[in-house]
């Protein structure tokens, strides 16, 4: 049976990462409210960074332009296809 990761709120992490920023330890915060240190430190980067938990709002410049080049490289790859199959048919007739 797999174990399912738990939905935090927006809420929930903006205060867990007050109790951080505040002095409290990660070892406190993590046995007192079962999250991983991986998901404080990570929730405590975004908020400095950017203030949301939102993986969108957390992807740099240069994560965006490779998504971006990727998504058009993939159409340009399935447009080549296309056009190369063009050129079979039309070459039979």
């Amino acid at each position: 049976m797999s174990k399912s990761m738990p939905i935090y709120t927006d809420e929930f992490r903006k205060q867990i990462v007050n109790l951080y920023c505040s002095g409290k330890t990660a070892m406190e915060i993590t046995r007192e409210y079962g999250i991983s240190k991986t998901s404080l430190y990570k929730w405590a980067k975004n908020d400095k960074n950017s203030g949301s938990f939102r993986k969108k709002d957390n992807i740099t410049e240069d994560e965006k332009e490779l998504i971006r080049l990727r998504k058009e490289n993939k159409q340009l790859l399935m447009e080549n296809d296309i056009l190369k199959q063009a050129a079979l048919i039309m070459s039979r007739k």
